[in-house]
């Protein structure tokens, strides 16, 4: 079993930009896919970015593409998500998800999740 915790949530102004990072511990000698999810206040968990075990497939939702990026540092056991050009439709909990073998796109394929942070963007 994989435990998973977020950090690097805040407030930031539109055209800003934060960077979130996701810390693995417990069975991190796995071969975990990783991903990023966001809910905003009355709507559903939504795709933000996923990642391969090895880095080198990545998938970029569309509300966010062309403004986040999705990397990870196996040797720290930790995922990261770069967002900038934020907006304020951005303000949301974002929960960071793992998967064992191939990634996945929703909420469902994902069995391991953090508590998640929280971002605000004003305007």
């Amino acid at each position: 079993q994989v435990q998973l915790a977020e950090s690097g949530g805040g407030s930031a102004q539109a055209g800003g930009s934060l960077k979130l990072s996701c810390v693995a511990s417990g069975r991190t000698d796995r071969r975990y896919a990783m991903a990023w999810f966001r809910q905003r206040s009355g709507k559903e968990r939504e795709f933000v970015a996923a990642i391969g075990w090895s880095g080198a497939s990545t998938r970029i939702g569309d509300s966010v593409k062309g403004r986040f990026t999705i990397s990870r540092d196996n040797a720290k056991n930790t995922v990261y998500l770069q967002m900038n050009s934020l907006k304020p439709e951005d303000t949301a909990v974002y929960c960071c998800a793992a998967r064992l073998y191939g990634s996945g796109y929703t909420t469902a394929d994902y069995g391991y999740w953090g508590q998640g942070t929280q971002v605000t963007v004003s305007s």
